[in-house]
């Protein structure tokens, strides 16, 4: 009995040291459960945070390439998110003290890679592109982020170290529990079973997670290089938009100008710096205090709070203003017609103005000829009706006058009376038929005659004529110049304009007579109203004398002009000349500069049955690479040649006076060869400029041009017999040519005599000067 209640308490003490090992077990069972658990939740939190970094980073990073809102709005909503993810892993891991001192230092370097996540979103939204580059420099941002993945790496290495311990011990007392109830206590055997299988499903949940984690790490990185892949197509189609907008803004004949609220200028285009003379190492109020600006009158002052500029900036809007703007940098007069609009804010405030500037120059000056023929043309009508009409009156009056002198005969006042109305009206009847002429309907007697007989014995006539202080030569075409014209009209013409250029030269000088086989092309005739293309016979008439002004060249062939004094001329000579010219289908040009001389140039029509027979087709003009530099006064002359020139492939460099391309000279720009007008104002011409250069370097190669004939200039002593001349106006071609044959030098004399071969029936044909 005795050991049976032993056997029964040992039984019994057998059975509750059991039942108390399994109670025992059972609970530290569940205890490392619970610690697996919370190991998977912290690996869990851990993951969900990198999470957050990543889209964080890759939010500001996207703001910073394109500036969309739709990262800075994704950015605010995932940084909110941090601190949270941060709190709730602080919680899990409350009870580790070495952990939580791992994720105290993680979180500073959480808050401050969130905050420089930030300052990157603040520069790029402030366009502050010191800042951005600063910041990008200290590289802070990468190192921050390299710190917080260490130190998560190590975390989590940390916490799966633990679960590794957590779920062996697990494993440990699952099998304790399942020997204990297989020495006889099914209750344990179900324990033990269900801590395995708990286990078990643990374990699995613990790779399931590690497997979506890395699936989500995949997934990740994917969507940051298609976002990234995104942003460089985004960047490439930005950047091709601005290269095209770049490149049709630089290509515009009009200039652009854009500024800012402060006058700064934030785009130009290369046509606005040509006009203005802005360039952007410039300020723009410097360069707008140094151009004088007109009304379109070109005389009223344009007030500097009424610039174009100015009023923009306060918000007016204007189209085609025009102005006239003279460069004393360049001596040059524009006549510009500008637009401008203010730009603004999208609260309706002015942040800067656009304008666009339109040169008119050559517009309006191709409008003042028309005029200026059209005027001719009207008071050529006006002068014929009148004269016609007054013709009429006074074949009554002399007439009349001839048979009153007959019967007044026997008396001596009355027959003077009438000889002196007789006189009167021969003088009447002369004026008529010189305003009959200007109005091309006097009445020619044209037949075929040789226009160089014509010259030679009126330049016999002129001798005794001027007198022996007026020095006459004449170079003619050496072939016969057969036109159909009224050759008494041509040598009256020739007389007039010699008399007239006696008239310019009080003090002596000399006069040349000149004739060549020129051919007028289409870009002479569409630069000269009235004017056909073809054959010509070109003679000129030039003198030292004084020249005329602008002013006074425009009006030279109206009837009755005149700047001699009160009866020292009728101004009627060149007003004949015109209308003959004219009547006799031909073309007149007046080449003059003040105090240098004048060239008139008569252009009479070749006969068709002596027209040359076509000639073959011309070659394409020579091209070349060197670089030349253009001196020449006239603006739209200047931009001519540059345009010509460049499309021959050459590079150009330019100056509008002798001396700023002397300035350029000393500076040492370096060019090929010097192409300079003879004659330009600011005290340096063009042989003066041409010395000095050679001076200063031996070699220079030089092409002189100008509006006067190549005769008339070595004639007149301005340029020597051996110098180079392209006289205006000239072709594209000749242009190509002369610019060859003066690059390749003076010794290549077979070039030199090929060139002048080839253009010696051209108009105003390149020439090497040698003349005896």
């Amino acid at each position: 009995m005795t050991y049976q209640r032993l056997a029964l308490g040992l039984g019994l003490g057998t059975l509750l040291a059991i039942g108390a090992a399994s109670t025992a077990l059972d609970i530290k069972s569940r205890h490392d459960a619970a610690w697996v658990n919370s190991s998977l939740d912290i690996l869990q939190k851990t993951s969900d945070l990198r999470l957050l970094l990543r889209e964080a980073e890759a939010a500001s990073r996207g703001y910073a390439l394109v500036g969309e809102d739709q990262f800075r709005t994704e950015f605010a909503d995932v940084s909110t998110k941090v601190p949270v993810a941060m709190a709730e892993l602080r919680r899990a891991v409350a009870d580790n003290p070495e952990t939580l001192k791992l994720l105290t230092e993680t979180e500073a370097l959480v808050a401050r890679r969130v905050e420089l996540a930030a300052e990157l979103i603040r520069l790029r939204a402030a366009s502050d592109r010191a800042g951005l580059e600063a910041l990008r420099s200290r590289a802070e941002g990468p190192a921050t982020m390299s710190e917080i993945t260490a130190h998560l790496d190590r975390f989590v290495a940390d916490q799966r170290e633990l679960l590794t311990q957590r779920s062996m011990t697990s494993k440990a007392t699952g099998s304790l529990l399942l020997t204990i109830d297989l020495c006889g206590l099914a209750l344990l055997l179900i324990i033990a079973f269900y801590l395995i299988r708990r286990t078990y499903l643990h374990d699995r949940a613990l790779r399931a997670s590690l497997v979506r984690s890395e699936a989500e790490a995949i997934s990740l990185a994917e969507k940051a290089e298609q976002q990234h892949l995104d942003l460089i197509a985004a960047h490439e189609k930005l950047r091709h938009s601005a290269e095209i907008l770049q490149n049709t803004f630089n290509s515009m004949a009009e200039g652009v100008l854009v500024i800012d609220a402060a006058d700064t200028v934030v785009f130009s285009n290369p046509a606005v710096e040509h006009l203005l003379g802005y360039s952007p190492e410039k300020n723009l109020a410097d360069v707008r205090a140094r151009l004088r600006v007109y009304e379109s009158d070109g005389v009223t002052p344009v007030a500097a709070h009424d610039l174009p500029t100015p009023r923009a900036l306060r918000g007016e809007s204007f189209d085609r203003r025009e102005l006239i703007v003279y460069r004393p940098d360049r001596d040059e007069t524009l006549r510009l017609m500008i637009s401008g609009r203010p730009l603004r804010d999208a609260a309706g405030g002015i942040t800067g103005a656009a304008m666009v500037y339109h040169d008119i120059t050559t517009a309006h000056e191709t409008e003042r000829l028309l005029q200026q023929a059209q005027k001719l043309d009207a008071i050529g009508k006006l002068t014929g009706g009148v004269a016609h009409d007054f013709n009429n009156m006074l074949t009554i009056i002399t007439g009349t006058i001839e048979t009153l002198a007959d019967e007044v005969k026997d008396r001596p006042a009355a027959a003077a009376t009438a000889a002196l109305i007789g006189q009167a009206a021969d003088r009447c009847t002369e004026l008529i038929r010189h305003l009959l002429a200007f109005a091309r309907k006097q009445p020619l007697h044209p037949r075929d005659s040789d226009v160089n007989s014509t010259i030679l014995d009126i330049a016999k006539l002129l001798r005794p004529t001027l007198g022996e202080q007026i020095e006459i030569n004449s170079i003619l075409e050496d072939e016969t110049l057969i036109t159909h014209i009224d050759s008494a009209q041509l040598a009256n013409s020739l007389v007039n304009m010699a008399i007239n250029a006696r008239d310019a030269m009080p003090n002596g000088g000399k006069l040349l007579l000149e004739s060549r086989r020129v051919v007028l092309d289409e870009a002479y005739a569409s630069a000269n109203a009235g004017v056909t293309p073809g054959p010509y016979v070109m003679v000129a008439v030039s003198d030292t004398g004084t020249g005329m002004l602008p002013e006074v060249r425009d009006r030279a062939f109206e009837p009755f002009f005149t700047t001699k004094e009160a009866g020292k001329g009728s101004g009627l000579g060149l007003s004949m000349v015109y209308g003959f010219v004219k009547q006799s289908g031909g073309h007149i040009k007046i080449y003059s500069e003040e105090g240098r001389g004048t060239t008139i140039r008569l252009y009479i029509p070749v006969p068709k049955g002596q027209a040359a027979s076509p000639a073959p087709p011309e070659p394409p003009p020579p091209r070349g690479e060197e670089t030349i530099f253009i001196v020449e006064d006239d603006p739209l002359v200047q931009d001519f040649v540059v345009s010509q020139l460049q499309s021959l492939g050459y590079k150009t460099i330019t100056a509008s006076t002798g001396v700023e391309a002397l300035a350029k000279i000393d500076s040492g720009q370096s060019f090929d060869l010097l192409f300079t007008d003879v004659i330009m104002p600011g005290g340096v011409n063009g042989k003066e400029l041409a010395e000095e250069a050679l001076r200063q370097r031996p070699g220079t190669k030089v092409l002189y041009t100008s509006g006067y004939t190549d005769n008339a200039m070595v004639e007149h002593g301005r340029l020597d017999q051996a110098a180079l001349l392209l006289t205006k106006p000239y072709r594209k071609s000749e242009l190509a040519k002369m610019v060859r044959l003066a690059l390749a030098g003076p010794a290549d004399d077979t070039l030199a005599d090929d060139a002048l071969a080839e253009n010696a029936f051209s108009e105003d044909a390149p020439t090497r000067a040698h003349f005896s």
